[in-house]
């Protein structure tokens, strides 16, 4: 008969000769490859061994290549266009479950559809809902993401979200730049919270644009809340698409007698005529995140690196750290 003394002392000989219970694991998806190497040196790991077989009618399966059982298991991709980049994530992550990991995150540094976070027009679509659903439904346990375009998106998912912010590597930089007259610009009325919180933390004034759109990615009228007359003015946003805001923005603000114009934006999307628009814009310099990779080098973008806070907060949510230092603004 094995008493409670003999299943103790059985159990403690278990526990020294067994691995780590939990270790942790980074994967990545097609379309972070660059962005999640980084992340991976940064904690001071190498990414995981894993391979998309690929059919000829397009059709691809994901796999790992390499044992994820009991593990802690992080995928980082991006789920910007194509679509296939998310359908790849949900693929990797019902592998892994699949695979008998003990906990799945998905590490999204941009999160593909979150304009879509309400019906503003009927029969629509809600899009980040739908994406919410589908990540759910694969399997996730937990999700960390970067500067979502609506915050309450954060509700939609079932799990605890990671809602991270690029404050923390913008701030430090406008820092260095010592712009004597700094003002913060909201590109429209949307951004006012975020741009409220870089001018607080930052204790210099903010000046707000209102924008009338006729249609989606189109804008028929823009005005100015706020003096900009003589200031260095740095307008800030979550994502940079067609590029049309910021540019007619920049020219109002230089004709309003802004000395200067800069764009902080952690998303950089640059799609359709966006290259062309900063080119002959007035803007002095568009400061952007690699949560996106830039596809195109260009003279007036500056990327700045998220690979350093990923690492940190990976670490710490692996650990069972608090995250509450990782936000500055």
């Amino acid at each position: 008969m094995i008493t409670f003394v003999h299943y103790f002392i059985m159990r403690q000989s278990m526990i020294k000769i067994m691995p780590n219970d939990n270790p942790i694991k980074i994967f990545t998806g097609s379309a972070s490859q660059e962005l999640a190497d980084k992340i991976a040196k940064s904690y001071g790991s190498k990414l995981g061994a894993c391979s998309v077989l690929r059919f000829s009618d397009g059709e691809f399966q994901p796999a790992y290549d390499e044992s994820v059982r009991g593990a802690t298991v992080f995928i980082i991709q991006s789920t910007f266009p194509p679509a296939e980049h998310l359908f790849e994530l949900l693929l990797m992550i019902d592998a892994a479950k699949r695979a008998s990991a003990d906990k799945v995150v998905a590490v999204i540094p941009y999160f593909g559809y979150a304009r879509q976070d309400r019906k503003d027009r009927p029969r629509c679509a809600i899009g980040a809902k739908l994406v919410a659903n589908l990540l759910c439904a694969a399997g996730v346990d937990r999700v960390m993401t970067m500067d979502l375009h609506a915050d309450p998106i954060q509700g939609f998912f079932d799990v605890p979200v990671d809602h991270l912010h690029a404050s923390s590597i913008f701030v430090p930089y406008l820092k260095e730049l010592n712009l004597d007259r700094l003002v913060i610009a909201a590109p429209d009325v949307g951004g006012t919270k975020r741009a409220n919180a870089y001018s607080r933390f930052l204790n210099v004034e903010m000046a707000i644009c209102y924008k009338l759109r006729k249609k989606a990615n189109e804008i028929s009228e823009m005005k100015v809340i706020g003096d900009v007359e003589g200031k260095d003015v740095v307008i800030v946003d979550d994502m940079v698409d067609t590029a049309g805001t910021v540019t007619l923005a920049a020219d109002l603000m230089r004709d309003l007698g802004a000395s200067s114009v800069r764009v902080i934006s952690t998303h950089p999307v640059l799609s359709g005529p966006a290259y062309d628009r900063l080119k002959k814009s007035v803007i002095t310099e568009m400061v952007v995140t690699d949560t996106i990779p830039l596809i195109i080098p260009h003279p007036k973008i500056k990327v700045l690196s998220v690979a350093d806070t990923f690492a940190d907060v990976i670490q710490k949510v692996y650990t069972h750290q608090s995250i509450s230092d990782n936000f500055i603004a």
